[in-house]
């Protein structure tokens, strides 16, 4: 596949959501890209094998590029703690809370449903994936002079979300407390803005949504968490690094595996893989807290002093 390459689209299928890998994406992300190219031309070229449209699948064949494993950076235990008190002062204060104590990915935390959640049995299933906006011109191709995401009559032409696909994916969390007493009362606010929009309320049942009730836009959350970062004096990071630092909370707080895997919705075959590449974040703190216990429990009292 050549460097600028265009996919065909195909309406609302995987291959529909990938972007052209260009001459600037030569490392990273366009390596990421590849594999998800490859991965959506072999299973649809498996299928049409499978229909008898076409006698073999050369995808299988075709290797993809190697696919550098990418730095864990989890924020720390202090960090994730100012970005929760500056969180607070935001709307939608409850999505970033999710973000950091549930570890979903973008598309599964916009994509939430109040059908969905159970506040009173204390769990959230994790069934949809909010889509990206794609947009075509309103105005008679291009009118406006803009791109068709800026064009004044713009129309939608991508649902906006979809079934989440892998049976990791689909998966039942349960909700701290702390979190429940959240959700609560981001749900009394959305009440209160329901009644405020009157007519205007899409009412589409999101949990993270509009003050009139439609969906999120990914682009604008991820700007929001870049802006929260800066709020809180906390280092600049990704929207994905929540995701690591909810991992490794679970895994220094000797969650089963079993579990951890379920929570974080990781493919059984790739699983052990993913707890392995937490294991050096992981392992220095553990040796942390071993020491700390160490201290507490066989040094005896005023022997530090003597030492000094």
């Amino acid at each position: 596949m050549s460097a600028n390459t265009w996919r065909q689209p195909t309406g609302d299928s995987d291959l529909a959501d990938l972007s052209p890998i260009t001459d600037k994406q030569s490392t990273g992300s366009a390596a990421g890209t590849a594999h998800h190219v490859h991965r959506t031309v072999r299973t649809t070229l498996s299928e049409a094998v499978r229909r008898g449209h076409v006698p073999n699948n050369p995808a299988e064949i075709a290797k993809a590029p190697r696919l550098e494993e990418e730095d864990i950076e989890p924020f720390t235990i202090e960090e994730v703690q100012s970005l929760l008190v500056e969180a607070a002062k935001l709307r939608n204060s409850a999505r970033w809370v999710v973000a950091l104590a549930l570890g979903l990915r973008q598309g599964k935390a916009l994509g939430l449903h109040w059908e969905d959640v159970d506040l009173d049995a204390g769990y959230v299933r994790i069934r949809k994936n909010r889509l990206r906006p794609k947009y075509a011109h309103g105005c008679g191709g291009n009118q406006c002079g803009r791109k068709a995401g800026y064009c004044p009559k713009r129309q939608q032409t991508r649902r906006e979300h979809k079934p989440t696909k892998s049976r990791a994916g689909r998966r039942t969390i349960g909700l701290p407390d702390p979190l429940i007493k959240i959700l609560r009362q981001h749900q009394d606010v959305q009440e209160r803005e329901r009644s405020a929009a009157g007519a205007d309320w899409e009412g589409k049942g999101y949990v993270f949504a509009s003050p009139v009730g439609g969906p999120l836009s990914p682009n604008t959350d991820f700007h929001v968490w870049k802006r929260l970062l800066r709020d809180a004096g906390v280092r600049d990071g990704r929207l994905h690094d929540a995701r690591h630092t909810a991992a490794t909370v679970l895994l220094i707080l000797g969650v089963p595996d079993v579990v951890v895997d379920s929570i974080m919705g990781w493919e059984p075959g790739g699983a052990a893989r993913m707890r392995a590449r937490y294991m050096h974040v992981t392992g220095p703190m553990l040796r942390k807290v071993a020491q700390q216990v160490g201290r507490a429990l066989w040094e005896l009292p005023g022997a530090q002093e003597k030492s000094n």
